[in-house]
This record gives C-alpha cells, sequence and structure tokens, in this order.
C-alpha cells in the first residue's frame, strides 16, 4: 500500500509571520497542551518556527517578513501538522530548550527542562548584598536528579569554583546529560553518576544540594495529557502524595552538607503536606516570577537537627 503523501503548505503561507500565526491558529483549535518549554500557542509556535529556520527567538522582529524557501516552507509545515497529529511537545521535535537563555541538546530519554530552580540560581539568592551563600566559597555542589544536565551547567556558571556531582538513576538521561555537558564545555567540573539519589557519592560533603526530584502525585501521574507522556514516566512519578522521594532526601540531606550549607529543592504543591509532617524544619519558601511556595531552602543545620 502506498505511503500516504504530506499535505502541502497552503500557498498563502510565505512568510515567516505566516507560519507562526498559521501554527499559533492551529495549535489553539487543536486544543494542544503546553508548559514544556513554552507557556501557549503563540510562544511554542514561535519557537518551533524561529528554532527549526535556526532564527534567533531572542530578536523576533526582524524576521518575521522573510519570505521562506520552498523547502523551508515544507519543513515548517511538517513540523506543525507532527506537533498536531503525535501531541509531540515543540521541545522534542526540534531536540533543543532553553533556559535562562542558555541553549541544551534534549530527546525522550529526558523530561523537557523547565525547573524553577534555574531562576532561582541565576536571581539573587547568590547574588547582592545578603546571598544565602557566597557564590565564590562554594566549592562542591550535588545536582540530584539531573536529567538533561542543565541545572549542573547553570550552577557552573553562578558558582564559578565549584565542582559539581550530577546523579541521575537513569542511564538514557545521563547519555542526553554528557551531550550537554560536552557542548558547554564543563566536562573538567561535572561529573556525571548513576545511581539512587546519595548512593553513588559515598560519604562526600556538598555546601549545596541541588534537586529537582519527581513529585507528581498518583491521581495527576494517570491524568497526565499525551505531551507530558511523552516525557519519562518515572521523572514525574513521586508516590501517592508526590513526597515519596522529597522524603528520602530530606532524611539523608543533611549528612551530605557542609557546616553553612544547604539543600535547594522543587517540590511542586506539596508545602501543606511537608510542613505538616516536618513542623519541626524552618523552611524558607522561595517565590518565582510564575510559582508561590514550590521550591525551599533548608540550612545544614535545619537538616542535622
Amino acid at each position: 500500500m502506498a505511503k500516504a503523501r504530506l499535505k502541502a503548505p497552503p500557498r498563502e503561507l510565505t512568510t515567516v509571520l505566516d507560519f507562526v500565526r498559521y501554527a499559533a491558529t492551529r495549535f489553539g483549535a487543536a486544543k494542544l497542551v503546553f508548559g514544556q518549554g513554552t507557556q501557549d500557542a503563540v510562544e511554542e509556535a514561535i519557537f518551533l518556527v524561529f528554532e527549526a529556520l535556526g532564527l534567533p527567538i531572542d530578536r523576533l522582529d526582524p524576521f518575521l517578513p522573510a519570505r521562506l524557501a520552498a523547502s523551508e516552507r515544507r519543513k515548517i509545515f511538517s513540523l506543525i501538522e507532527k506537533r498536531i497529529r503525535a501531541r509531540v511537545p515543540a521541545a522534542y521535535l526540534l531536540h533543543c530548550a532553553y533556559l535562562q537563555g542558555m541553549r541544551f541538546y534534549i530527546d525522550e530519554r529526558v523530561i523537557v527542562p523547565r525547573s524553577y530552580l534555574a531562576e532561582l540560581l541565576y536571581g539573587d539568592l547568590f547574588s547582592g548584598e545578603n546571598p544565602l551563600l557566597d557564590p565564590a566559597a562554594v566549592t562542591r555542589v550535588l545536582d540530584l536528579g539531573t536529567g538533561s544536565g542543565c541545572l549542573a551547567i547553570l550552577a557552573c556558571r553562578v558558582f564559578p569554583n565549584a565542582q559539581v556531582d550530577a546523579v541521575d538513576l537513569s542511564k538514557e538521561a545521563l547519555q542526553v546529560a554528557a551531550i550537554n555537558v560536552s557542548e558547554h564545555d564543563f566536562k573538567d567540573r561535572i561529573t556525571l553518576l548513576k545511581g539512587d539519589l546519595f548512593e553513588p557519592v559515598g560519604d562526600a560533603i556538598y555546601d549545596i544540594i541541588l534537586a529537582n526530584p519527581p513529585y507528581v502525585d498518583a491521581a495527576a501521574v494517570a491524568a497526565l495529557p499525551a505531551e507530558y507522556r511523552r516525557e519519562p514516566l518515572k521523572a514525574h512519578k513521586g508516590g501517592a502524595d508526590g513526597l515519596d522521594i522529597v522524603r528520602r532526601i530530606l532524611a539523608e540531606a543533611g549528612a551530605h552538607l557542609s557546616p553553612g550549607g544547604g539543600l535547594l529543592c522543587e517540590i511542586g504543591r506539596g508545602r501543606e503536606i511537608l510542613e505538616r509532617d516536618y513542623p519541626d524544619l524552618g523552611f524558607l519558601w522561595l517565590d518565582t516570577a510564575e510559582s508561590t511556595g514550590e521550591v525551599f531552602w533548608l540550612t545544614a543545620d535545619e537538616l542535622q537537627q
């Protein structure tokens, strides 16, 4: 049986802006789900079109009137159709995602990077007049559940004197992380380790532990939309209430922190549960532009008491 031919792009679509408008309209009509690197249909359309054409996504206006070659029109149209038909997030179609303006390679071996920790690392937590820690004094960082390696790489930029251990249970995720570590030229500062949380680091001590563990509760995992089910489900599954792995981190982190150090951890919407279960811990809840009470900082003193 002959393979069905892809539809040709409509003739009236000739410019970059035409394809952005067309994609945004189609994405909205198809009721796609976003949040994997982009927040809505328009942002995803811009990302898909500009990244596929190799154009800078931070400078849109000069390129919007540009006319596309026939091969470019076919390429963009095909990507739009696949995004809709197969519910594949644009980040996977293009094999890239951005955090804090930095480009990272990704594929379906890892979740699409979107941690609130990235914004906090690049914010004023470790800069300005009253940083949590002096970034120049941080010499060892542990990134638990590193996935694509993006937070480990950002940590190298924020803490210029730090060596970073990046741990993941997934061999496949570490393969993606290795690509990013190499592309960002941090092979001499980042060590990738396979294992379950603290198991592969032995008795190592760190100034900062970064953790963005799986924290989606069982009911929410069962209801994940098609786009999110494209991601490795084990990177979402946090147990019945979403906090099984967070509890393990809280139990073990103190033994791996230097005096004055701390744990920076993203936990989703489990704040009330944690405060109920750990009434004696002095969580410092940190807000971002799009979240409230989904990330906490705990000092070594709190965790070692």
